[in-house]
């Protein structure tokens, strides 16, 4: 009798082992997704809940449905979490905004999300499933797809002499040495590469830019030379422009890149939203911050506009927008001082409308009341940040509420300012003009993102075209030249303070050498909240929350 028991005792988990069902499926459909790089996998949660609908329970019928009820959501969050949708921090700071969105822009978003490419695989993917399920048992393999995932990248620390020279530095700390003299006179820190770009170099990596950036900033003339050349310095910024953005587009060779005299060959906007890529421009005279304490109160020697007004330039804001939505002109006004009202638009004309329905005045009539205004002016120098969201994702014709198309919207803000930097020459004004996008508009997409989704702050967001033009000086126009290496904000506000300190549109001639060489360099840096991506080695690397540094997927 004891025996008979003992041996029931044994079996009976054996008979309550079951396999993985129709969650099979969903463990063999994200190696596929894994392969194709549309994943930011996490093996050992994964396993851990293959675990959990495996362990043996007893046979009665309510605690394995309460296990089916429980693995549901528990599964749909594991697979949000392996994806590379926007984290729970990035949510909660846009949350509110998304709210704004019309009904027409929803739709548009929802008809992007769905890539049929992947629908069809994952038919072909179902029907060989449900097909072989009649002879195979595939929690087996499940199970060892699993593990070998988990088990895999351990290899290298447990195998004899494999990756012994990386393990030897991979704890050394990231080192600084000084590369070259920065423009502004003091020696520029570039951080070292050379350690393997584990989680834990990586964030030391990145603590170490951010102590170097504190350290680093432009130093303003106290005063204009004697007799100095008035001019104006115009501040254009653009929302959603990157270089991806106007190649995809077929726009390389329009006109108006001919007229600057200077381009950025690899500009950083170090950011992939409009509200921290504008307040990072006004506060082009410091080192770039972190995404968190580019909320805290800057030192006034950080706000270009406030200097620029400190040296006799009227301040002046212009907008095609009434910066309403994200609290956009709310922030600049607290954040970096641009304490003043923007220029009117009443009575502009307006063709398209935002995503939110509010008008958006064409640029062209924007342009031109500025030019009118600063020609009744009778300030010697004038300072204007512009702000132009034409080519904001999911704007739409005022008229029939069509979307407009991103190419036919850029080619037409190219045309303006090509036909407004031509009024500038036409007009004799003497004005320097810096036009900085605030960000791409991610209008191919990629694996990470789907098109128009800007989260994740990649390099194709934030590679952005920005020129410099100086219109009307003595010196006649020369063809574009470009300044390599990787850049950032710092060297716009460089540009700036040497031009202040010299009389470059009085002169003959410009030195052109003085100007550009020694601009600072910036290592690409970019962050939204909760992520951030590094140039590193040749890679980009990126880091989402507080999860580990992993290669960006190309």
């Amino acid at each position: 009798m004891t025996r008979h028991t003992s041996s029931d005792s044994f079996s009976t988990p054996t008979r309550n082992w079951i396999g993985l069902g129709g969650w099979e499926l969903y463990f063999l459909g994200k190696p596929a997704l894994l392969w194709g790089g549309y994943l930011n996998y996490h093996p050992l949660a994964n396993l851990v809940f293959a675990a959990f609908l495996l362990f043996p329970l007893s046979t009665t019928t309510p605690m394995r449905r309460a296990r089916s009820l429980i693995a549901l959501p528990i599964g749909i969050g594991l697979f949000y979490h392996d994806t590379w949708l926007p984290g729970f921090e990035s949510i909660v700071s846009q949350g509110g905004q998304v709210f704004s969105f019309t009904a027409d822009y929803w739709l548009e978003l929802f008809e992007r999300f769905i890539n049929w490419e992947m629908v069809g695989v994952g038919f072909v993917m179902l029907t060989t499933y449900l097909f072989l399920a009649q002879w195979l048992r595939f929690t087996p393999w499940v199970l060892v797809a699993l593990l070998w995932l988990w088990f895999s990248p351990q290899l290298s620390s447990v195998l004899p002499g494999m990756n012994a020279q990386a393990s030897s530095v991979a704890t050394q700390p990231v080192k600084r040495v000084a590369e070259h003299e920065s423009g502004t006179g003091e020696l520029e820190q570039q951080l070292d590469q050379s350690a393997p770009p584990t989680s834990a170099n990586l964030n030391t990596y990145l603590n170490d830019f951010y102590l170097e950036e504190r350290g680093r900033e432009t130093r303003f003339p106290q005063q204009l030379p004697a007799k100095a050349t008035p001019f104006d310095v115009l501040v254009i910024n653009i929302c959603s422009l990157a270089w991806s953005d106007v190649e995809a587009s077929g726009l390389l060779e329009h006109p108006v890149w001919r007229h600057f005299d200077l381009m950025f060959d690899s500009f950083n906007s170090a950011t992939s939203y409009s509200g921290p890529a504008s307040i990072r421009l006004l506060r082009a005279s410091c080192g770039q911050p972190s995404h968190q304490d580019l909320y805290l109160a800057a030192p006034k020697q950080c706000l270009l506009m406030e200097q620029l007004a400190q040296l006799g330039f009227e301040k002046q804001v212009a907008m095609d927008h009434s910066g309403g939505f994200g609290n956009y002109l709310k922030e600049l006004k607290e954040l970096v001082a641009l304490d003043i009202e923007p220029m009117s638009r009443e009575g502009l004309p307006h063709d398209l409308a935002s995503f939110d329905g509010e008008p958006i005045y064409r640029d062209d009539a924007l342009f031109a009341r500025w030019l009118q205004k600063r020609s009744q002016s009778q300030a010697d120098r004038n300072a204007t940040f512009f702000n132009l969201i034409a080519l904001h994702d999911g704007n739409r014709y005022a008229k029939n509420r069509q979307p407009a198309p991103y190419k036919a919207r850029l080619r037409t803000l190219l045309d303006q300012l090509d036909h407004f930097l031509s009024e500038l020459e036409r007009s004799g004004r003497k004005v320097m003009v810096v036009v900085v996008p605030e960000h791409g508009a991610a209008l191919t997409g990629d694996r990470m993102q789907m098109s128009g989704l800007r989260d994740i702050p990649s390099p194709a967001i934030t590679r952005i075209p920005v020129g410099v033009a100086f219109i009307g000086t003595q010196a006649p126009h020369e063809p574009t030249r470009h300044i390599p290496g990787e850049s950032s904000y710092l060297a716009i506000s460089d540009l700036v303070a040497k031009t202040l300190a010299s009389d470059l549109f009085g002169m003959p001639t410009i030195d052109w050498n003085g100007l550009i060489n020694n601009l600072p360099k910036t290592p690409m840096v970019s962050e939204n909240q909760g992520t951030v991506v590094v140039h590193y080695q040749d890679d980009y690397q990126i880091k989402l929350g507080q999860g580990d540094w992993v290669p960006y997927p190309q």
